[in-house]
């Protein structure tokens, strides 16, 4: 068993005069080697399965140093863990080889239903197995596959530079998925990769119009102009395309250019250039979710805990559907340490029929419950004391 704290040491005094630890530090020891009860700031590590190499042979002459390799195979894992769920919807960690050979495994024995395979496909996507990825893709489109499985298969050649195959796969996604900027956004990518920008240019603006608040295609276009010509004409063609008629009530465009500068946000101009266009973006659609994300973020990271409160106050009952949006908000409050909204808030979340915004509460609840009961504690002992 090992015990991983969440957060570093305040005082590595013992690590020795010439040794400066920077970022986050952990122990590997047996659970034995806290006699007077585990750290509150300590995680468990417990392998599920007794395949792992036992953690005592190992530590058993005292803590050692391990790298993240080790850990995962101390702990039985075959290849770097990687977090799904399990059957009941809980997160659990296992070995990425172990992941994909039960996908196929899993698809093999079920080869008729595609949403096997489809799963299978989306993790060997995203683990960066294009060449098994393409294959898999290739027997799903094969077997009657939509417009989605020639979009995979077509982002799985790309990833090889296979380009003719490619882009004829991608033109096919086009045409099942007439409604979704993404095959066009990504046969723009062939262009650039075949060398043809006004190719390019022609399939970002397509997808554009496909669907104007696309962020992932006004991103594209900002990306390809700033590359071309610098910021300055970056802001400028992209404003002046936002302003037409049929773009003037689309968040995305600013949503796109504030992503550019948020980046630097610790220099202090560069993040009310963010801040500009991200206001520019809530004032275009007052209730877009990834609007006051963005500029909610950045009133945060300018200490700006006022603004953040007054900006997403009004939108609690979103915040019951999005669990960013709650995130940002309880912060915030928490920061300002007004308890009274923050109980009002985290009541309200409870009530949430999104797991995910529920189990926010839940947790939240209870750290401030702890919180509570810690300060009562040091009252009574200050008063005890005197």
């Amino acid at each position: 068993m090992a015990t991983i704290p969440s957060r570093p040491a305040a005082q590595p005094a013992a690590a020795g005069p010439a040794l400066n630890l920077k970022g986050g530090a952990a122990i590997l020891a047996p659970i034995s080697a806290f006699p007077n009860g585990v750290p509150g700031n300590a995680l468990v590590l417990l392998p599920i399965n007794p395949n792992g190499t036992p953690v005592e042979k190992k530590i058993v002459e005292g803590p050692v140093a391990l790298q993240m390799e080790e850990v995962w195979k101390l702990l039985g894992f075959n290849g770097p863990a990687v977090q799904v769920q399990d059957d009941q919807g809980r997160p659990i960690a296992i070995g990425l080889e172990d992941l994909l050979a039960g996908l196929e495994k899993h698809w093999n024995d079920g080869p008729e239903d595609l949403n096997r395979g489809r799963i299978f496909a989306q993790e060997l996507l995203k683990h960066g197995r294009h060449e098994k990825a393409e294959k898999v893709m290739s027997k799903i489109v094969a077997l009657g596959g939509d417009g989605e499985d020639w979009l995979g298969l077509g982002v799985a050649q790309l990833a090889q530079k296979k380009l003719d195959k490619a882009e004829s796969t991608l033109k096919g996604a086009q045409n099942l998925l007439k409604d979704s900027p993404f095959p066009s956004l990504q046969l723009a990518k062939v262009m650039k990769e075949k060398g043809d920008p006004k190719g390019e240019r022609e399939q970002v603006e397509r997808a554009i119009q496909i669907d104007n608040n696309s962020v992932d295609g006004w991103a594209y276009l900002s990306a390809s102009i700033k590359e071309q010509r610098g910021d300055d004409a970056m802001v400028a063609e992209v404003e002046e395309l936002a302003n037409a008629p049929v773009n003037s009530k689309c968040a995305a465009p600013y949503i796109a250019l504030q992503g550019f500068f948020a980046g630097d946000a610790k220099d202090e101009k560069v993040r009310e250039k963010a801040i500009g266009f991200a206001k520019k973006a809530v004032e275009r659609a007052p209730g877009d979710t990834l609007a006051l994300l963005c500029l909610s973020a950045l009133y945060g990271q300018g200490g700006k805990i006022d603004e953040v409160v007054k900006l997403l106050a009004p939108h609690e009952g979103t915040m019951q559907r999005d669990v960013r949006l709650a995130h940002n908000y309880f912060e915030a409050l928490f920061a300002l340490r007004d308890l009274q909204k923050i109980t009002a808030l985290l009541n309200k979340l409870a009530t949430s029929q999104v797991r995910e915004v529920k189990q926010f509460a839940i947790e939240r609840s209870r750290a401030i419950s702890q919180m509570l009961q810690q300060q009562q504690q040091q009252l009574a002992q200050a008063a005890q004391q005197k």
